[in-house]
């Protein structure tokens, strides 16, 4: 399995957001003595850790409820002994990824879109990540990739988006996102942006006034897509990273994981969406997992996941239920869960 990429330790005077990220956990063992637990409470594993290291910022950890294994935010991080269970059908590319590659770095999955592997980096380990084995170092985009990825999207006009990906986009500095943004200003046939990132929400200290003038100078509009799966991980400073976001002129989103265990619940659907207008997102997208190895413990059936979309149309305006969805590998384009899908 492909370990994650390793983050630079922060220099004295790097950004307050790169400190933060030095400070993330990496020590389960740590974790959970500051979070009053036992190791066997949480069914944590060794070899679940070494296979897929634990990382966590500390700011989304004080968002976890102290003494609760159950918890859903730990629960999302915490490396566990289901992890290492096989499961059929649970594989390391569950969407196609490699098979949609068009050059290192850069794949061609939607009519129109183009998507850039930015970085191999997180600023958090997602358990449940369709990515975690990823051979990220074979795509890393240096200055010799960047500019052939580049080449490749100006040489198609059929390419109206590019989308920066991961990894996480957001841990690139913000000069190598500037440029990035310039030039692909210099493509005419670019209209949109996009940037696919759990950063804000795991930590909202990211999203500072030097990333803000990158935003607000880019020369096409931007998207972003978050990702948050509960409501526990939207507070303060995650709703004011939101409302300097918006305060760019950028679009916001967001796509969530149906996750057993963490918010398989209608009331906690519910009450995320809710949470997420109210700081200014659009729930996007409900991704029923993607049957990555490692994650089946996370698996959700398409029955209950139906009539939790069910029950969220019954109590939430149509603006504010994301489509839930999944993808297949080859599909053109994310395949609606519907009723049909299930017999």
């Amino acid at each position: 399995m492909n370990a994650p990429e390793a983050l630079p330790p922060a220099a004295p005077a790097a950004p307050a957001w790169q400190r933060e990220l030095a400070r993330a956990y990496a020590r389960p063992a740590e974790l959970l003595a500051d979070l009053g637990l036992a190791p066997e409470a949480c069914g944590l594993s060794a070899d679940a850790a070494r296979d897929f290291p634990l990382r966590v910022p500390r700011g989304f950890v004080a968002r976890m409820r102290r003494g609760d294994p159950t918890d859903p935010l730990l629960r999302q991080v915490l490396p566990a002994a289901d992890e290492t269970v096989a499961m059929p059908g649970f594989v390391a590319d569950p969407v196609g990824d490699l098979a949609a590659l068009a050059a290192p770095g850069v794949l061609r999955k939607y009519a129109g879109r183009a998507l850039l592997i930015a970085t191999g980096a997180c600023a958090i380990n997602c358990r449940y990540c369709f990515r975690r084995e990823f051979p990220y170092g074979d795509h890393a985009q240096g200055p010799d990739r960047l500019r052939e990825s580049l080449a490749l999207v100006a040489a198609d006009p059929a390419v109206s988006e590019v989308i920066l990906s991961g990894g996480d986009p957001l841990l690139r500095p913000d000069a190598w996102l500037s440029d990035v943004f310039a030039r692909l200003g210099g493509i005419g046939h670019v209209r949109r942006l996009r940037l696919h990132t759990r950063v804000p929400v795991v930590l909202p200290e990211r999203v500072d006034e030097g990333l803000a003038a990158v935003l607000r100078s880019a020369p096409r509009p931007v998207a972003v897509v978050l990702h948050c799966n509960h409501p526990q991980e939207i507070d303060a400073p995650v709703r004011a990273a939101c409302a300097r976001l918006r305060a760019t002129g950028a679009t916001l989103l967001n796509q969530a994981v149906l996750l057993r265990g963490v918010n398989d619940d209608a009331g906690v659907l519910v009450e995320l969406a809710g949470s997420l207008y109210e700081a200014g997102v659009l729930p996007y997208y409900l991704h029923q997992l993607d049957p990555v190895r490692g994650a089946a413990h996370f698996a959700v059936d398409d029955d209950t996941a139906l009539r939790l979309d069910a029950a969220q149309r019954a109590r939430l305006p149509g603006y504010l239920v994301p489509r839930l969805v999944r993808e297949v590998p080859g599909a053109s384009a994310k395949t609606p869960l519907t009723a049909r899908a299930t017999t």
